[in-house]
């Protein structure tokens, strides 16, 4: 079974897959196990690349959001592959999930060798460095578990000197171009001289396994869909003219419309 979803994985671009027993993942959300069936069997943890060929200056947001939201790509994914399972073999459950996941992603991953743990709490791979996001299929067949020991980066600590904000402000620049409400002067300027509209990559970008994953040429993404419809750079009139169902298909509409136009519009000088 694993080498058959290995292989269904594939034909989606999905190359770094591995697995785990549920019983040496750590349970977060209990309640999603009790929805989809399962107490006890397997993960399928993988890993699935998103970066582009835009470069950092081209762009005014992270580079996770520049294709369309990729919550749309894994809903196709398992919208597609679960019923080929299900038919496949009829005796087991499956269920897919990302981010909302009743395990600890992060955890489930480098226990399982697809990556290390860097210091900015991001898995790294070797092929993709951070530029990944996590899946999961959980099944209740019982597979080979490919578990380890967890590994950390290279503690070069490049990555927390890179970070533009944490030490004036307390706070990583992306989570501050999602806070709601008012921002305070400091909290404005950071947005404004870093050119952030959404998010930011200043710790993905520097870190060793990014600049040798880029020089081995690997960290690319080839799937379709997220060198698709590729939206590097928000203004506010873009963003005001879109409709919501455009909006809703961008990584960060989950927001909402007011929060990434107040940062717009602190970049633009047209704040009220």
């Amino acid at each position: 079974m694993l080498q058959f979803i290995k292989n269904e994985l594939a034909k989606f671009n999905i190359e770094l897959v591995s697995s785990l027993s549920l019983e040496e993942c750590k349970i977060t959300r209990p309640y999603l196990l009790e929805r989809c069936g399962i107490e006890s069997g397997s993960a399928i943890i993988f890993t699935v690349p998103y970066l582009t060929s835009v470069s950092a200056g081209e762009r005014n947001i992270s580079s996770y959001s520049v294709s369309r939201d990729y919550h749309f790509f894994f809903a196709n994914l398992f919208d597609t592959l679960i019923p080929i399972l299900k038919e496949m073999y009829p005796n087991n459950k499956f269920a897919g999930f990302t981010d909302h996941s009743p395990i600890d992603e992060i955890h489930a991953s480098a226990i399982s060798g697809l990556g290390v743990i860097g210091k900015n709490h991001l898995l790294i791979t070797e092929k993709y460095s951070s530029y990944i996001f996590i899946g999961e299929i959980l099944t209740d067949a019982i597979l080979p578990s490919s578990a380890g020991e967890i590994k950390e980066c290279v503690n070069c600590g490049k990555c927390l000197l890179a970070c533009p904000v944490s030490m004036e402000i307390g706070r990583c620049l992306s989570a501050l171009t999602q806070k709601k409400g008012e921002l305070t002067d400091s909290e404005k300027e950071a947005i404004k001289s870093h050119n952030c509209a959404w998010g930011c990559d200043r710790c993905q970008e520097c870190c060793p396994y990014t600049v040798k994953a880029k020089a081995n040429g690997t960290i690319y993404s080839k799937i379709a869909f997220f060198n698709e419809a590729l939206t590097p750079t928000l203004t506010s009139e873009l963003v005001e003219n879109m409709s919501d169902e455009e909006f809703k298909h961008r990584a960060y509409s989950w927001r909402g419309k007011k929060t990434v136009l107040r940062n717009l519009e602190i970049l633009e000088g047209k704040e009220k």
